[in-house]
């Protein structure tokens, strides 16, 4: 615990470091139909917010009890006082915390795990900045506003699971949502299937973030190697590492068609980062994609 605490102000300032280079993030509110509540951004729009808004003359149609008399008592007309109607969008982080994502091939690099937490940290705080609710897919941590959410996901963020490769979680999203799933997206591929077709049933729209280290993009092993798995639950000993090589990057560039394929038939997007490339160019992809929607 005392290991946590003292990471979080270090993440918390690198995230807000990097979103601090973009505008507040206003997620698109085309999907919005089932996530209507009162909140603290407003639209401008005419409704049941708490937010004073503006006064107008009073129309036909209009109750009596929707007159602002206090207003009208300074002219010869009465008024209407108006609030906003606030609408706040959703968005459920799924990051992957497998011991897949602490691989690192080099000592200069951040390990994917670090990426992933910093990424969703840093848009967390960027769409919670725009008055939207951001959680944790699954049960875990629901989506909610305020600075209170951030220390939430921070510490949420920190923990780790024991198992060599992740799977998406999909479960408890709210309808018509949005998601962001970050992961290296190199396990059970029937679990990422699953989890985006129980999304999409839910209405549910979002990004897949592939998060690569350059040596799993590039495959550049030669002679005799061991290669395991984080947990060592997967051992492959070759006396020529090279020949390898090839069969490798076939499968990963399957494993890519397979995402984009698979974005595309959900209405999700995907984008490939590896963690050599600066983190501001995967947090502008991520904030982009979350504005346009689909």
């Amino acid at each position: 615990m005392n290991a946590i605490s003292s990471e979080h102000p270090q993440l918390r300032r690198r995230a807000e470091g990097a979103a601090a280079k973009l505008p507040p993030l206003l997620a698109r509110a085309d999907i919005l139909a089932n996530t209507v509540l009162l909140g603290e951004h407003g639209r401008r729009r005419s409704g049941f917010g708490d937010d004073f808004w503006q006064y107008r003359p009073v129309q036909p149609g209009d109750s009596y009890r929707m007159i602002d008399w206090r207003r009208s008592a300074r002219s010869d007309a009465q008024f209407v006082r108006q609030k906003e109607w606030q609408i706040a969008q959703s968005v459920s982080l799924w990051v992957d915390n497998a011991a897949s994502m602490e691989y690192v091939s080099d000592k200069a690099l951040a390990p994917k795990s670090d990426r992933s937490r910093l990424i969703a940290l840093a848009i967390s705080i960027l769409l919670i900045r725009a008055g939207e609710r951001v959680g944790l897919a699954g049960r875990a941590l629901p989506p909610k506003r305020g600075d209170g959410q951030i220390w939430r996901l921070c510490e949420a963020l920190m923990t780790n699971d024991n198992s060599d490769y992740g799977s998406p979680e999909a479960r408890a999203m709210i309808p018509n949502s949005r998601a962001l799933f970050l992961s290296d997206f190199l396990g059970d591929w029937n679990a990422v299937e699953y989890a985006l077709g129980k999304a999409a049933d839910r209405g549910v729209s979002g990004v897949l973030l592939q998060i690569l280290d350059p040596a799993e993009e590039a495959f550049p092993f030669q002679g005799r190697a061991i290669f395991e798995s984080m947990r060592a639950e997967l051992t492959h000993e070759t006396r020529k590492a090279s020949d390898l090589q090839e069969r490798y990057l076939a499968r990963l560039a399957d494993r890519k068609i397979s995402l984009k394929r698979l974005a595309r038939e959900t209405g999700w997007q995907y984008e490939c980062h590896l963690t050599n490339a600066p983190v501001q160019n995967a947090l502008l992809w991520v904030y982009r994609a979350i504005e346009r929607g689909r």
